[in-house]
């Protein structure tokens, strides 16, 4: 059963190409960090800041034509983590059927924080154990 997550911190660092951000359990305590690019992680902070942009940014690019195209965004999951790599899909509902598009988390976390509202993040709890085993 997928444990709904939320983005609770964004680390952008000046001098480390690999960037931080934390997902925490939206009903209990734990939360796990995951190292993504500078470009994602830039992104991400600036929805989540909504710093506004004069032209459509990649993910609000995938959002727009997922939405023009009959599609509707559902969710993200975090379904795997093999070899220190998490593994993501985009949920989306077409002509009623779920479909899952394979994502990196950090695009998905980025799709989730551009769509309006926010998407659910959800992160399969075998991963969640074992980011949390990992730390």
């Amino acid at each position: 059963m997928p444990v709904q997550m939320k983005l609770t911190r964004i680390i952008i660092s000046e001098i480390n190409e690999q960037q931080v951000i934390y997902l925490r359990e939206v009903d209990g305590d734990r939360q796990f960090p995951i190292l993504i690019g500078k470009y994602e992680a830039i992104s991400i902070d600036r929805r989540v800041k909504s710093i506004p942009r004069t032209r459509p940014l990649t993910h609000d690019l995938i959002v727009d034509a997922i939405e023009k195209l009959g599609g509707e965004l559902d969710s993200i999951v975090i379904s795997d983590l093999k070899e220190h790599t998490y593994f993501a899909s985009l949920r989306i509902r077409v002509d009623g059927e779920l479909v899952d598009i394979d994502a990196r988390p950090s695009d998905a976390i980025a799709v989730a924080v551009t769509n309006e509202p926010m998407l659910p993040i959800y992160v399969a709890e075998n991963v969640l154990e074992e980011a949390m085993n990992s730390e």
